[in-house]
């Protein structure tokens, strides 16, 4: 009973097989930095009020400070009698520096205290993927400029629609992760508010003084009702859910990568080094690491999912059910780290069959729609247009031809407006370069931009 900090009320000691069940040490062990840095920081603030002696805040500080070194050396001990990593190193401290450890957790609950850790950790994570998605817009926009003048079918039902250049495909998903990263941006600011000080959930009778708790660990906001910040969980969930739209991103762009690198394609190759054989077929190369970034898309989901799941029905204010938060958040967090920087590592190595891509712009008439707007630009009605292209496709079909090769005579046949000059109209390269308008793949809108992604990135990547 002696370990335990709540052991007064209780005249039994807690069932073994209770101890591992609620234990949660294995888990949230990994806050141990962020708990001696909020304790540090809250010793401080009660020798400034005098609450304590500024001596035993000095002594404390150092004393966490060795605790710290012991966990990071690996020397620290861990029991699931403390339960988590709050109550080991209180118990540690109290090891080292006797009775005045025993002042530590004067104001506080591990309620405000676990909140605190988790805001801590997690602005910390946050800024790290920031920093991760903005390192891969610009390996993305790096691929787009390496590869700019390549063009490939766009699809539409995964079917093939138009022409595109395969820079302006990569700028697709350079918005898709620039929003990601926007997202990210926003949660920081509801991450980043101080909770320490509400105590279990009323509150302190304790003179503290929470805005200078928050000055010291870089803090702008303190949060405003003392029930909602121990219950909160909603800055996990909007995380989360940032995470979850990204991985969908990481997906989609996994899929692709996938099919066209199968030899059906063949508009990619993977290198070697991110690639994977068979234990069976020695001809096999398998985009192993997309197909598990996809599948790990369901992983992060899921982790939203329980978060949501764990809260939705929880009433004010601190309940136990909340010591789960922590697993599926650090799962999320790992996996979404681990897929930015494997694709930072990847995509630079990516090989663009460019022969191949240009091959597949020249057949399954992607240039149905120019020959409409053809008609449309001499007069004719867009829908009259349509009708026209549509009967020249089904000609062209039945020939076994593609619209480029038939004769003048034949194209003319469908329409008195159509002149030797279509022939020009409808190559893959016109087709490309006529479509300039705000966001097109024409070189030139590409080029500007993947100019701009650079401007906002603040230069290319080294």
């Amino acid at each position: 009973m002696s370990a335990k900090l709540w052991a007064g009320r209780f005249s039994m000691g807690t069932d073994k097989a209770v101890e591992a069940f609620t234990s949660s040490i294995l888990v949230d062990k990994r806050l141990y930095a962020h708990d001696i840095q909020g304790s540090i920081a809250h010793s401080k603030m009660m020798a400034k009020q005098g609450i304590i002696e500024e001596e035993e805040a000095e002594l404390m500080e150092k004393g966490l400070l060795e605790v710290k070194a012991d966990i990071e050396n690996g020397s620290f001990v861990y029991d699931d009698a403390l339960e988590d990593i709050h109550m080991h190193i209180e118990s540690a401290l109290t090891e080292k520096i006797g009775d005045t450890a025993r002042k530590l957790h004067t104001g506080r609950s591990r309620n405000d205290q676990v909140a605190l850790d988790t805001r801590l950790y997690l602005r910390d994570e946050t800024r790290v993927v920031i920093d991760g998605l903005k390192t891969l817009r610009g390996v993305i926009v790096a691929l787009a400029e390496k590869q700019f003048g390549v063009v490939m079918p766009g699809y539409t039902h995964l079917q093939r629609a138009q022409p595109v250049l395969f820079s302006h495909h990569m700028m697709a998903y350079y918005e898709m992760f620039s929003r990601d990263q926007e997202r990210f941006e926003d949660a920081l600011t509801r991450i980043n508010v101080m909770p320490l000080g509400a105590a279990a959930l009323a509150g302190t009778t304790y003179p503290i003084d929470r805005h200078y708790v928050a000055e010291l660990l870089d803090f702008p906001k303190v949060s405003a009702n003392s029930m909602d910040t121990v219950a909160d969980r909603d800055f996990i969930m909007e995380f989360l859910s940032a995470a979850s739209i990204a991985m969908v991103h990481f997906s989609r762009f996994s899929e692709e990568l996938i099919l066209w690198s199968a030899s059906e394609y063949h508009f990619i190759e993977i290198s070697d080094a991110f690639t994977t054989g068979s234990s069976i077929m020695p001809q096999k190369k398998n985009p192993d690491i997309p197909e598990l970034v996809r599948g790990k898309a369901g992983r992060v989901i899921g982790s939203l999912m329980a978060i949501i799941t764990q809260v939705k029905g929880l009433p004010m204010a601190y309940n136990r059910d909340l010591q789960e938060d922590k697993p599926p958040l650090f799962d999320g967090v790992d996996t979404l780290k681990a897929v930015i920087d494997i694709y930072v590592r990847m995509l630079p190595n990516i090989k663009v069959m460019a022969d191949v891509t240009r091959l597949s712009t020249e057949t399954g008439f992607l240039n149905a729609t120019d020959l409409a707007d053809y008609l449309a630009t001499k007069g004719m009605p867009f829908r009259e247009a349509h009708s026209v292209a549509g009967k020249a496709v089904a000609f062209a079909l039945d020939k076994g031809v593609e619209l480029g090769d038939l004769s003048a005579d034949e194209m003319k046949g469908f329409s008195e407006l159509i002149e030797p000059d279509i022939f020009d109209f409808l190559t893959t390269d016109a087709m490309v370069e006529r479509r300039t308008s705000f966001g097109g793949t024409a070189p030139s809108r590409v080029r500007k931009a993947m100019d701009q992604a650079i401007a906002d990135l603040g230069g290319r990547i080294s």
